[in-house]
């Protein structure tokens, strides 16, 4: 068996480590087309701003892995480090086929179809899996309500929160960061209907103890004031998707059959790179991205 690379030298992991010691908030944005990859990339570079770019397992399925593999290439382009994770993969056969053969730097071990106990088992399992591979891990102890592109819907909000003995039980499995769900929400009306336990929060963050970096999931409209509190209140890891694409879907609607196709897309870019800066400023990852040291061949591309 070779030996285990070292995981702070992973982007994600140094991009999460300087968010959590800097009290700042590090966008994760889901991507769909190289539109969406262009735009973010672009905003990183002009806000000189951390990123990590997200992709469902739906990219890998579609476009046989071609869509990691681009954003990966424009991360490598970068001169400000954004690293590539794969987010809620509760495939395992997919899961492999990241770790094994994708250049990502991360990837959420989204086993929360099992019983707790096998969760938290097959969780360890990946969780070796990927570190052999370089790649860091996240987790997301209890459930959240709602469902978006590869989260099944669930119900019974007040059975799924997290709880500080799962902090420990998931810390146990090697993860590197771990999303809890303490009121939010996946999908269109996460913060209409979110009810966010902050005093859970807190008992989570000091049980975590530096060990893990906290992850926000479930972010669909929320007010810039609310971000800004989840960051204060010790979250990382911002995963946004409604927040940075709003703008290039409306544009889609409305412009599709009404300009040429090669001035549609550099428009799309645009309206993805407005709103990811803003929310870069939100955030305050604005100009942090020089105190993250980035290794040449930063990505896995």
């Amino acid at each position: 068996m070779g030996r285990v690379p070292d995981l702070s030298e992973n982007l994600s992991v140094r991009i999460l480590k300087d968010a959590e010691a800097r009290g700042y908030g590090v966008q994760a944005s889901i991507v769909y087309n190289i539109e969406h990859i262009l735009g973010v990339a672009r905003a990183a570079e002009q806000k000189q701003s951390p990123l990590i770019i997200q992709l469902f397992p739906w990219a890998i399925t579609f476009s046989d892995g071609l869509l990691v593999r681009t954003a990966a290439d424009a991360a490598s382009r970068s001169s400000v480090p954004i690293a590539i994770h794969l987010d809620h993969c509760p495939s395992e056969a997919i899961l492999r086929l990241a770790a094994e053969t994708l250049p990502f730097d991360s990837i959420m071990i989204d086993m929360s179809h099992h019983g707790k106990a096998e969760n938290l088992r097959k969780t360890k399992e990946y969780v070796t899996l990927c570190h052999r591979q370089g790649i860091a891990t996240e987790a997301e102890p209890g459930r959240l309500e709602g469902g978006e592109d590869g989260v099944a819907d669930t119900i019974d909000m007040d059975g799924v929160l997290t709880t500080p003995d799962e902090v420990d039980e998931f810390v146990a499995t090697g993860v590197d960061f771990l999303a809890p769900a303490f009121g939010n929400l996946h999908g269109e009306d996460g913060y209409t209907n979110a009810r966010l336990d902050f005093p859970r929060l807190q008992a989570i963050k000091e049980r975590a103890k530096g060990r893990v970096c906290l992850v926000l999931h479930g972010t669909n409209g929320y007010p810039p004031e609310l971000l800004q509190k989840c960051t204060k209140a010790g979250i990382s890891k911002i995963n946004v998707n409604k927040l940075v694409l709003d703008d290039s879907t409306r544009h889609v609607q409305s412009k599709a059959a009404l300009v040429p196709l090669t001035k549609f897309m550099e428009e799309a870019v645009e309206q993805v790179a407005r709103l990811q800066g803003e929310q870069m400023d939100i955030c305050g990852s604005s100009g942090k991205a020089s105190g993250i040291l980035i290794h040449k061949g930063q990505s896995r591309a």
